[in-house]
């Protein structure tokens, strides 16, 4: 994806975003497995925040399994930028992070992003899971994976997944597209709930799963 980076949300105050007993748990500070995530639904910039611990979150990981590297073949279509609409975009974070000198927080008072999905129907039905596992950098690594029709059936009835698009996106309106909103949603929700800023974490090219290197930091007061 291209230029959003890895996002660095600061809040006013860790405990807004630790984590809870219970499903997919992720201490950020000495694992890369993320511990938040952040749901922005069908273009609405609506964004509900899930952390390890809810229910909410450990179905989320059910469905995306943001730990998935591998990545299948898609309709050659689908890969010149003719898509469905997005139904959702989830941000995956690790909190417990950052802090001095990058940010005023004290050590592990940030919570960085890395992760982007985002969740497609096909016309036949089948669930598609679109992720770029490196968002700060401008490369071509973008990643597909099937979803369970079960899990994503479930957090649809109950509301999670927002509403059904009606019409496709435009060639080229892909993921890009949906971050920018989602990213809008992610400030709104950061500024409406804890206040604090944004640290956009740039990292060198890196195209295989691994921590980024070399990480270069931008603040972006809201």
């Amino acid at each position: 994806m291209r230029g959003f980076g890895g996002l660095v949300a600061t809040t006013a105050a860790a405990a807004v975003v630790l984590t809870g007993p219970g499903a997919p748990r992720a201490q950020a500070a000495d694992r890369d497995v993320p511990d938040l995530a952040l749901v922005v639904t069908n273009g609405t910039a609506r964004t509900v925040a899930l952390k390890s611990g809810q229910r909410d979150f450990a179905r989320l990981w059910q469905l995306l399994s943001p730990t998935h590297s591998d990545s299948e073949q898609v309709p050659e279509a689908w890969q010149e930028g003719h898509l469905p609409r997005v139904r959702v975009t989830v941000l995956w974070g690790m909190t417990g992070i950052g802090g001095w000198p990058y940010t005023q927080r004290a050590p592990g008072g940030d919570v960085a992003m890395e992760r982007v999905d985002q969740v497609f129907e096909a016309s036949d039905g089948a669930v598609w899971v679109r992720t770029d596992p490196a968002p700060d950098v401008e490369d071509d690594d973008i990643r597909w994976h099937r979803a369970s029709q079960t899990v994503f059936d479930e957090l649809d009835r109950d509301g999670l997944l927002g509403a059904r698009a009606t019409t496709a996106a435009k060639p080229d309106e892909g993921l890009s597209d949906g971050v920018r909103w989602a990213v809008t949603g992610l400030a709104g929700g950061l500024a409406l709930g804890v206040g604090g800023s944004l640290l956009i974490r740039r990292a060198a090219a890196r195209r295989e799963p691994g921590p980024p290197r070399e990480p270069r930091q931008e603040l972006i007061d809201l």
